[in-house]
């Protein structure tokens, strides 16, 4: 029987789905077709596959060469495909023996010569192979980044016939050397770099607790994107789980891999100009975008207004679901969006509204068209805005004298409270549902009747109501207090005025 199977896997989003490749060889005319729904990419690989079986010193095969692609109905695209292809036909031909490929996956492009060329999406076809238990082949290019995972059989190759001499049992691959990693949370900008400010300092570091969207307002020069850039410094270190869904994300789009600093917080800080397919991801082969890329980090718009109104819009549904689902025609992708978002933004067009120096000249008209290019919407599920104003010479001195707290000072508090709320939870406070909010922000009467109160006066919303909750119930954590005080919920609902400057 001239028949052989061998296993690879596509890049669906961050899944990758199981390609079962089945060569039969036939009698007729020589030739190859490749069936299975491929393309462009994937048809051209019967050229790269013969030309590389060849310069390997093996005979391809003067028969008829089929080979499908199942599921059939599955889009395949790229040439991650060719290793387990020219495998197929070498064992359809008697080449090798059909049994070797039995447990074994097959990851790779080939170059004409014969080497293997790396692949994208190799971290995700990992994380699905470990399922299966298989050993799994990949080209040594991505090595360090299959060393992440300790718990799959991996074997690395420079060319076809390493792959072939291993399969033999002539000549066994090697393992990837594993990596040591580590956070480098000396390569962030530190916190004291920061002078002043220090009620943006304090929404900072609220917002790091809980994992809350954070909006700060004020003039050019006062450190909002300092601020922002500082943020992934203090947050708590990635869990190995969080880790590698960050690095899948990566994977997926092609991002070269960074050894030692896989467990970094991804920070994002695309320009204004950005699409809404370069923010949300897309494209006829959906590949993730901004927002997927800062999954489990930071996700930085400066100049909020700035962006176009519809890009904003699409941050709605992932800032709630934590996730972004892209649908075309002939597939559908999922990529993961667990972002914390932080935006910056002037208090009007010019950027001096409520100077003492009268340098604004924004009409009223003006500033209402600036602020309103925001939607209600998106800034109800935004849970913090701080204002952050210009400072005088003298505080900037003061702060320089005064020695304001560094980011391993604020990290470990943020350590401590973020570990009572997984203690109590399991989650940041920020991704509580509704029933975890009444078992975990109980209040007293007295809070109650503030919080009625400044309901009515600001008009907040159901979702409004929420977000002040959880962000009490962070500010509580900071401060080792087991029930929300009339004093957290305070500090949370001055978090949720207007306190643009000039507008009360």
């Amino acid at each position: 029987m001239s028949l052989a199977v061998a296993l690879t896997r596509a890049s669906e989003g961050v899944a990758a789905p199981l390609v079962t490749v089945e060569v039969h060889l036939s009698g007729g005319l020589p030739g190859t077709s490749i069936v299975g729904l491929p393309e462009a990419a994937v048809r051209e690989a019967r050229d790269r596959v013969r030309v590389a079986i060849q310069n390997t010193q093996f005979e391809y095969p003067n028969r008829r060469v089929t080979v499908n692609l199942a599921p059939a109905e599955l889009p395949k695209d790229g040439g991650r495909f060719d290793l387990a292809i020219a495998l197929g036909i070498l064992a359809a031909g008697g080449q090798l023996p059909r049994e070797a490929l039995d447990g074994c996956e097959f990851l790779g492009e080939l170059a004409l010569s014969g080497e293997l060329r790396p692949v994208t999406g190799v971290l995700p076809a990992l994380l699905r192979a470990r399922r299966g238990k298989r050993c799994v082949i990949v080209p040594a290019e991505n090595a360090r980044e299959a060393a992440l995972l300790s718990d799959v059989e991996v074997r690395v190759a420079r060319t076809l016939a390493e792959v072939c001499a291993h399969l033999r049992g002539a000549e066994p691959l090697s393992a990837p050397a594993a990596d040591a990693g580590g956070d480098a949370i000396d390569d962030y900008p530190d916190l004291a770099d920061v002078r002043g400010q220090l009620n943006a300092r304090r929404a900072l570091e609220i917002a790091a607790t809980g994992g809350h969207h954070l909006l700060m307002i004020g003039p050019p020069g006062t450190g909002k994107s300092m601020l922002a850039q500082r943020l992934p410094g203090i947050l708590p270190p990635l869990t190995e789980t969080e880790a590698l869904e960050a690095c899948a994300v990566r994977s997926v789009a092609g991002m070269p891999f960074e050894p030692g600093g896989w467990r970094r917080r991804p920070y994002r800080a695309p320009h204004h100009t950005a699409s809404g397919v370069a923010l949300v991801g897309g494209g006829s082969h959906p590949r993730p975008g901004e927002i997927s890329l800062a999954h489990r980090g930071v996700l930085f718009l400066d100049e909020l207004p700035e962006f176009d109104r519809h890009v904003l819009e699409v941050l709605r549904e992932p800032m709630e679901s934590g996730r972004i689902v892209i649908s075309r025609a002939a597939r559908q992708a999922e990529f993961p969006a667990r972002f914390q978002l932080v935006a910056a933004m002037n208090p009007c067009p010019c950027g001096y509204a409520g100077d003492p120096n009268g340098r604004c000249r924004c009409t009223p008209d003006q500033i209402a068209r600036y602020r309103g290019r925001i939607s209600g919407p998106l800034l109800d599920r935004i849970d913090l805005t701080v204002e952050v104003p210009r400072l005088s010479l003298a505080e900037l001195d003061a702060g320089r004298n005064a020695g304001d707290e560094d980011s391993a000072t604020v990290r470990k508090r943020v350590i401590d409270a973020r570990q009572r709320a997984l203690q109590r939870a399991g989650k940041p406070n920020a991704a509580l549902d509704t029933r975890e909010i009444e078992r975990d922000c109980a209040l007293g009467i007295s809070e109650r009747v503030l919080l009625q109160r400044a309901m009515d006066k600001l008009g907040l919303s159901a979702r409004a109501y929420h977000r002040v909750l959880r962000v009490a119930r962070s500010i509580a954590d900071l401060a080792g207090s087991e029930r929300i005080g009339r004093e957290h919920l305070a500090e949370a609902l001055q978090y949720r005025r207007p306190n643009v400057v000039g507008q009360e």
